[in-house]
């Protein structure tokens, strides 16, 4: 049931990258469909994060939820637009990495 409810937040958190992504592609919800591809993508992630809650703490999904979506977007404007590649940036991103790591040894569940 653990691995489950990890499986289970992990493709909630790529949801979660997935319409923050969509965000820019809506141009504040005024194209129909990256807008409707983006509510589909949002419903998906908290509906999967909601689902993780039963087997996992809220404080520790919720970190994970939005640290997997986070990394997700970097990497997203990083190959899709180009955005820096600085390492600063790539070391915040694995700090957020070594978090989400931490927080899944530190799990009770």
């Amino acid at each position: 049931m653990q691995n489950a409810a990890w499986i289970t937040l992990f493709f909630a958190g790529l949801l979660e990258a997935g319409w923050a992504l969509g965000l820019k592609y809506t141009e504040g919800f005024t194209k129909v469909g990256p807008s409707v591809a983006t509510i589909v993508l949002m419903a998906g992630s908290f509906y999967l994060l909601s689902r993780s809650l039963t087997g996992l703490p809220l404080g520790t999904a919720y970190a994970v939820w939005t640290g997997i979506g986070a990394v997700g977007t970097v990497i997203a404007g990083i190959v899709l637009f180009g955005e820096s590649r600085s390492v600063a940036r790539l070391l915040c991103v694995f700090l957020i990495v070594s978090g989400i790591i931490g927080l899944k040894i530190c799990s009770d569940a």
